[in-house]
């Protein structure tokens, strides 16, 4: 997390009991979120129609792709996802024949994760069509509309998740 993003963080955090705003932001803000929700799962029905991958996986996919040898914990991290989900989202992408799994040499217990020829293949060329719906209407922004869009929402994830322990691993 940066430096910004972590005090930004810990200056904000509302208590369970504070009540909501007359004029119905939290209702409003819980709708955009729901309708944010929404796109990104069908967005990944039109990943599994189109490829036969979910966005989970792609996003898992991707990751691997990126970062050769990486371990479960890593990419957990990366995509903030608890190590449980990515064990069983790599089984999926493992039974496609898009990654290997392979234990270290120095420790056993750690298992490497690279993604096959066609595993890099389906990363390079898949993409979730919201991300692309993003980053066209973002490219239509000023930097600073960019940032403060980014701002409100990071701050509205850590609003979401105001407790360290209850989120999944992450940087």
């Amino acid at each position: 997390m940066t430096k910004g993003r972590e005090e930004r963080r810990r200056s904000h955090k509302p208590h369970r009991n504070t009540p909501l705003p007359e004029d119905g932001y939290a209702p409003r803000i819980f709708n955009a979120t729901w309708r944010i929700s929404r796109a990104i799962d069908i967005g990944s029905r039109s990943l599994v129609a189109q490829h036969q991958i979910t966005g989970t996986q792609l996003l898992c996919l991707t990751a691997v792709a990126e970062d050769k040898g990486a371990s479960t914990t890593g990419i957990a991290k990366r995509v903030h996802l608890s190590p449980s989900t990515i064990v069983g989202v790599l089984d999926r992408l493992e039974a496609k024949d898009l990654v290997e799994r392979r234990r270290g040499r120095r420790d056993r217990r750690v298992v490497h994760v690279s993604a096959t020829d066609a595993g890099r293949a389906l990363a390079a060329e898949a993409s979730h069509p919201l991300r692309d719906a993003l980053a066209k209407a973002l490219g239509q922004m000023s930097k600073q509309n960019q940032e403060q869009t980014t701002t409100c929402i990071e701050r509205l994830v850590d609003l979401l998740w105001p407790l360290e322990s209850s989120r999944p691993a992450g940087p």
